[in-house]
């Protein structure tokens, strides 16, 4: 039975019984996107233009899913490590472990020197942004170049990739070919930051998550199901400190 007619929905904040939803309209969209963030966080991404109660409809049939996921995010925070800033912490990069030296001189405030992580002893009050730096920095270098073989493969028209603070999203992308991948990203094994940099291009495509994306995903990466569940469970493990994530 179709949904009574209540006005178009807005951007913004949304109750339904119990769960607070962000309504985020893109007019692009042909379909009702729920996702739940890695902060717990409800996002529904609307047509511009839907019926409010269309909208809340397609979250009360959802709410067994939605409570599922609620819960994993709940249990992946709990593992989800805390670092201290000592001599034999192990550092996340590229999918190998490197351990922390803590040293008295060297010519930059974090690097990585012959297997070893270090960080300088008069940068330890701002460690946490020294490393983010780091991993910004080395992305910066190394993403673009190993995207640029997947955009020519799937004809993307990329124009660039920055490496930014994104919440508790892996990527992000815009109309004029900007892609934008989390720092944290950097910690994953580079066959799962492909799949990030393939999934980002396949957006600069389709805007949304309809059937025609995952089949432009799907061309370019037949395992990209494998991937993708690999990077659910690793996601949880990365170090992502709190009051880092904006």
């Amino acid at each position: 039975m179709a949904a009574k007619l209540s006005g178009p929905v807005h951007p913004g904040l949304m109750r339904v019984g119990n769960l607070d939803i962000e309504v985020v309209v893109v007019p692009e969209r042909n379909s009702v996107r729920l996702t739940v963030e890695r902060d717990a966080r409800i996002t529904a991404t609307v047509p511009a233009g839907l019926d409010r109660a269309f909208l809340v409809d397609a979250i009360k049939g959802r709410r067994r899913w939605i409570y599922d996921k609620l819960e994993a995010r709940v249990e992946d925070a709990a593992l989800r490590p805390a670092k201290q800033f000592v001599t034999g912490e192990g550092f996340l990069y590229l999918g190998r472990n490197y351990r922390l030296k803590i040293v008295d001189e060297a010519p930059f405030p974090v690097g990585l020197v012959r297997g070893r992580m270090l960080l300088r002893r008069d940068c330890l009050d701002q460690a946490q942004d020294g490393l983010i730096a780091w991993y910004r920095h080395r992305g910066g270098a190394w993403l673009p170049k190993r995207a640029e073989p997947w955009a020519q493969r799937m004809q993307a028209p990329l124009e660039n990739i920055a490496v930014r603070r994104l919440g508790y999203r892996w990527g992000s992308c815009n109309r004029n070919g900007g892609v934008n991948i989390h720092w944290a990203t950097m910690q994953l094994p580079a066959h799962l930051v492909d799949y990030v940099l393939v999934h980002e291009l396949a957006h600069l495509h389709k805007q949304d998550h309809s059937a025609e994306f995952w089949s432009v995903v799907a061309r370019t990466m037949p395992d990209y199901q494998q991937r993708r569940a690999r990077l659910d469970r690793l996601g949880a493990l990365l170090w992502l400190p709190e009051g880092s994530q904006q």
